[in-house]
């Protein structure tokens, strides 16, 4: 069947699963480089830590349509595993009425609250203005944005990771194009960066949805499965929630994190929102695989193929633990030379903020790789809830050891910095030591 990851080589498969999406999210991440890079060097640093920082609050805020859709996912992969179609359709139609609903309410909300949430943030009054603006615009953006990633999971859960990354890569040049027009030729700023990302997603999301009904006509309900039972929709719910509630700690701790950094000035300000672009590349092969392994051991688990469920995760091991030494090793060394690509050689204090930052985080990526393994196995083996308890675990020592330490003169800010990869450790330690001592007993059930 095309899209089965339960037969062949698993290392193979795996890595031929995740590199169509990790172009995908490479280019979904352009979307707001893009605005950081022509935003940094055309209208100033001011324009870039409100960018920075918006882009902070829109990764919070469609977190929570990303984790419905991945949870969804996790249903389409074992259903799909399992050979069963008809309920793979059922979940898919229960899936986009219930996701659809909540991107309905979150619109309307944002634009309801958007001055109590940058109110929240604490802004600085030099930038609210330029945030209040670029928020206003991209708000619109949301519903895209559902559709582009609804559909981009439901392709990935059979196995299809191909696709959604040629409807992204058209998306991506299309907001870079509109970027130049928008901000240099028309001189429309701040604003041009948003409109330009708005039509973009949308021109997306429609090239994605064309060819899922075109080409992936046996994906699409119809008839009874239009209407699904309420079994169908509990099961979508008990996957989708748990996952938007961990996708949504994530980044509510980030969120935290970054009215932490505000609180030291637009220098540091700058310098996060240009480092945290570079740290997004950094470990996205990671999350990516993390995510593949996530299908990989979906499909596997829905088909009952337990023993090849355990070989995936020693290879799984071997090759994040490879490739995050590698990605720790470059940052290391080149943190400076990256901050450069987006921040003038001129405005120092704001290179050398980040590359304090990038060397410290970045010697510690094995870290998130793992606890990217470790999310994507749980929600795979039908505990979603335990990616929420090593989220919270993971974020709340974050958020704890921020307020702390950067309140202690002789640490300041770096201990923001430091907080990053100590939550991911602690995380790690109880995410393996449960599998150890409580999964690895339980075959006979498939608990593994």
């Amino acid at each position: 069947m095309k899209g089965d990851l339960t037969q062949g080589n698993i290392t193979r498969a795996l890595l031929g699963f995740t590199l169509p999406m990790l172009g995908s999210s490479m280019l979904q991440q352009c979307y707001n480089i893009a605005d950081t890079l022509i935003v940094g060097r055309c209208i100033g640093p001011d324009a870039l830590a409100a960018v920075g920082t918006a882009y902070t609050l829109m990764v919070f805020l469609l977190s929570v349509l990303l984790g419905l859709a991945m949870g969804s996912g996790t249903v389409f992969s074992l259903k799909f595993g399992n050979r069963d179609m008809t309920g793979l359709r059922s979940s898919v139609s229960a899936s986009f009425i219930l996701i659809g609903c909540i991107t309905v309410a979150l619109t309307a909300a944002v634009f309801i609250w958007i001055d109590p949430i940058l109110h929240m943030l604490n802004i600085p009054e030099s930038i609210y203005p330029l945030i209040r603006s670029y928020l206003w615009i991209t708000f619109f953006g949301i519903p895209f944005t559902f559709l582009s990633n609804f559909f981009a999971s439901l392709l990935r859960s059979v196995g299809d990771s191909a696709t959604p990354l040629w409807y992204f890569a058209f998306s991506v040049i299309l907001n870079i194009i509109l970027d130049l027009v928008f901000i240099i030729n028309l001189g429309m700023g701040i604003e041009g960066a948003a409109l330009a990302t708005v039509i973009s997603q949308a021109a997306g999301a429609a090239g994605i949805i064309f060819h899922t009904f075109r080409y992936r006509g046996e994906l699409i309900p119809g008839g009874n499965e239009l209407r699904p039972s309420g079994s169908t929709y509990s099961e979508i719910l008990s996957f989708s929630m748990l996952t938007c509630i961990q996708q949504s700690v994530m980044n509510l701790g980030i969120l935290m994190v970054q009215g932490i950094v505000n609180r030291f000035g637009t220098v540091i300000m700058t310098a996060f929102a240009a480092a945290v672009k570079i740290d997004s590349f950094a470990y996205m092969p990671v999350q990516e695989f993390g995510n593949a392994f996530s299908t990989f051991t979906a499909q596997n688990y829905g088909a009952g193929k337990i023993h090849r469920i355990r070989l995936g995760i020693r290879s799984a091991l071997v090759t994040v633990t490879i490739f995050s030494l590698a990605i720790s090793l470059l940052v290391f060394l080149f943190a400076d030379p990256l901050m450069k690509i987006f921040v003038s050689p001129e405005e120092t204090a704001i290179i050398d903020a980040g590359t304090v930052y990038l060397r410290i985080e970045g010697a510690f990526y094995i870290g998130i790789g793992f606890l990217f393994l470790l999310y994507g196995y749980y929600r795979a083996v039908r505990m979603p809830g335990m990616s929420v308890v090593l989220t919270i675990l993971s974020l709340g020592t974050r958020v704890a050891l921020s307020y702390y330490l950067s309140g202690i003169p002789q640490i300041g800010v770096n201990g923001i910095w430091w907080s990053i990869p100590i939550g991911w450790m602690i995380a790690d330690i109880t995410g393996f030591v449960y599998y150890r001592r409580t999964l690895a007993a339980h075959n006979a059930d498939k608990s593994l």
